[in-house]
């Protein structure tokens, strides 16, 4: 019997003592501490959050339900007013809404496929250069997305400046036309916007496509060649199926981004000739600050938001169904 036994049986409960209790004490509190020492570095963010994204959208769509204007102390509920009017014809909300959507995908039509095009040409350029100046490269082409776009503007206008643009200076010098209205006349604005757009804006899609490039098994790239595959069929067999999750990414940011365009035909072409260059961003603005109708422009921006989520969701589900 004395063999048999022991002090600890495994049915035995373990005897609660003040220093147990004490000791359990102390990791609540070790563990309250840690979580709430942890929440204090969400707080920054979450602040910024609610105080430049979550209010702003709630606080507009109860203004897209109201007569909210500026120089008018008393917003009185409309409902859905403002929503009809921007699809009832002859409406001034109906042009200004529609006009501008026409010229934003125009600009979203002409922009997006130079902006995967160009991004991944780059990158498989960039990516082709040895390894001591490829790093040099990157930063050239991605240091004119860090510039404001004021200054962006500033850079095209004295490029494509009819008179004295730098464009057309070139030109003469080649005896080809050099009076080219770049920002006055058509097509030549839709050129000049989608290359200053290009130039500003390639460097994110480019890094984007030189990460995604360097995932890629060189493995695979060798045991083509000795299959005798080409230098495109590399390409188009290797290459773009193994980029294929990034190419969906980059196709419906680039859409996102180039329907929020304002700043590149609000200060070089100022929407012209006539508004052929007038963009949605543009026509909500006016709405909003020129003629003073808060309600009416928030209305026409949710409508917007609204279309972009669609054709993002759509774009997904077209790229995922091609890739299954």
């Amino acid at each position: 019997m004395e063999g048999n036994f022991n002090p600890h049986p495994a049915s035995q409960a373990p005897i609660e003592t003040p220093m147990n209790r004490s000791f359990q004490t102390r990791t609540v509190k070790s563990k309250w501490k840690s979580q709430f020492t942890s929440s204090l570095f969400v707080l920054p963010y979450l602040i910024c959050f609610v105080a430049f994204l979550a209010y702003p959208l709630v606080y507009g769509i109860v203004m897209s339900f109201q007569d909210y204007e500026l120089l008018s102390s008393k917003h009185a509920f409309v409902g859905l007013k403002n929503y009809i009017d921007i699809f009832k014809k002859g409406d001034y909300l109906h042009t200004s809404f529609f006009q501008g959507l026409l010229g934003t995908v125009k600009f979203v039509v002409y922009s997006v496929p130079f902006l995967i095009i160009v991004g991944l040409a780059l990158a498989l350029l960039v990516n082709s250069l040895p390894a001591k100046v490829r790093s040099v490269f990157r930063t050239i082409f991605f240091t004119p997305y860090a510039i404001s776009a004021s200054v962006m503007a500033v850079i095209f206008i004295r490029v494509f400046d009819t008179n004295a643009g730098l464009l057309n200076i070139v030109l003469s010098k080649f005896h080809l036309p050099s009076q080219i209205g770049w920002l006055t006349d058509l097509p030549w604005a839709w050129i000049a916007l989608v290359g200053a757009t290009l130039w500003w804006t390639i460097g994110f899609n480019m890094l984007i496509f030189i990460n995604a490039l360097n995932e890629v098994s060189e493995e695979m790239y060798e045991a083509a060649k000795i299959d005798g595959a080409n230098a495109w069929q590399r390409f188009l067999y290797i290459t773009l199926p193994s980029i294929r999750k990034i190419m969906i990414f980059i196709i419906i940011t680039s859409t996102i981004a180039s329907f929020n365009i304002y700043a590149q035909p609000f200060l070089m072409t100022r929407g012209g000739p006539g508004s052929e260059t007038t963009v949605l961003l543009m026509n909500v603005f006016d709405v909003a600050f020129g003629q003073h109708k808060m309600g009416a422009a928030s209305a026409m921006a949710l409508l917007m938001a609204l279309m972009i989520i669609v054709i993002s969701i759509i774009q997904f589900r077209l790229t995922r169904e091609r890739e299954e």
